[in-house]
This record gives C-alpha cells, structure tokens and sequence, in this order.
C-alpha cells in the first residue's frame, strides 16, 4: 500500500485504528522521536483550472513529527493542531519504511477503515441528496 493512501485512511479514519498501530510498534521495536510534534506553516498550492496555472492562496497550519525506529525514519504530517495524531503517523511510516513484519498484518485492517470512510461519505452524500432541490421539475404559475 502507498503512503499517500495508508496516510489518508488514517487522517479520515478512526483515531483509534492510528493508536493501536502505533502501540503495537511501541511495544515491540525502540521508537526514538527525533522531532517532538510542532506546529508549523506550510504553503498551500492550487492549480487554477482554466489555464491549468499554479497559484498560492494562503498557509495552513499543519503539526509535523519525525521518529525512528531501526536507523529508519518516519515522518508524520497532519493539517491543523493534532500532536498525537502527527506522532502515530510517524510511527506508522517508520514502521512501513523499516518493513517491520507487523506491517504486513495492517493491510487487511487500512482496507476495511477503508471501506468504513467509503461507506460513511455514501450516507452523508444520500442524506444530502435528499434535500436536494430540482428547479425544473417546480411548478412556475
């Protein structure tokens, strides 16, 4: 599984699903926390549609943190003030560059918080639609 999507099922998903991951590596493995969780501001970039041109529109706060485990460093970046949730993701990325065998195991577990988020925007997207106004089909008198 890539970073990027292992990284998005945990910011959407549970906050517990980070924490039992991150415990089961600190557990077992030295976790050595280079960077403390610290907040910090990071230039966002948009790409304007039309002419297909970068811009930036402003900063956003983000909370950064970086471990390692084994001589292998993890690095874990979340938008807003989340200290926790910065350190299990630099626990869980350290663990995934080091190839620690309890990794192999969260593949099963990131695919069903996976499909937990899938599911959560189907509803919220249904009940949505629901007050949904169609213009054309309104009576005009």
């Amino acid at each position: 599984m890539k970073r990027r999507r292992r990284t998005e099922i945990l910011i959407n998903g549970s906050q517990k699903l980070a924490e039992t991951l991150t415990k089961t590596i600190t557990e077992h493995y030295d976790v050595k926390v280079i960077q403390e969780p610290e907040n910090g501001l990071v230039m966002m970039k948009v790409r304007e549609t039309s002419k297909k041109s970068l811009f930036y529109p402003g900063e956003v706060l983000v909370t950064e943190c970086k471990v390692q485990i084994n001589d292998v460093i993890g690095i874990g970046i979340v938008t807003g003030e989340q200290p926790e949730l910065s350190h299990h993701l630099a626990v869980i990325d350290a663990a995934y560059e080091a190839n620690l065998p309890e990794t192999k195991e969260w593949i099963q577990l990131l695919e069903h918080e996976e499909q937990n988020i899938i599911k959560t925007k189907v509803t919220e997207n249904q009940s949505i639609l629901k007050t949904k106004v169609n213009f054309e089909t309104m009576d005009v008198s």
